[in-house]
């Protein structure tokens, strides 16, 4: 929403209202193309938080219901084997970290290659 006020105020949307173009045309060809560098970065970013989201609700019991496979069901169920194999805590635990990462680093890599001001690393003269 505070990208959009800001983007609004700017010249170029400024010269299509004054072209006469209506709203919803400054929406969808002005507003809409500028916007979804922001929108996606945000989506791929969004996603690990998720993701941790999902598994501490499911391993304190009010996630997922047990059919559905869940990494915070996995932690939760392997407590009890701890002590005799910890791999049944530390494989889920680990590869919950390691996608964590992965969408974490891969956001990152979104954010940085939709960047503008960033656009000399993708060979894009700015």
């Amino acid at each position: 929403r505070a990208q959009t006020l800001a983007l609004r105020e700017l010249d170029f949307v400024a010269a299509a209202r004054l072209s006469g173009n209506g709203t919803a045309r400054i929406a969808r060809r002005e507003l809409l193309p500028a916007l979804a560098a922001p929108l996606i970065t945000y989506s791929a970013i969004l996603v690990p938080a998720d993701i941790v989201a999902e598994a501490s609700l499911s391993f304190l019991g009010v996630g997922v219901k047990p059919p559905t496979p869940s990494w915070g069901q996995m932690l939760s169920g392997a407590q009890t084997w701890f002590r005799a194999d910890p791999a049944y805590v530390l494989l889920p635990a680990g590869l919950l970290f390691v996608t964590v990462l992965a969408f974490t680093v891969l956001g990152d890599a979104v954010r940085t290659a939709l960047d503008p001001r960033e656009g000399s690393r993708l060979g894009i003269a700015t």
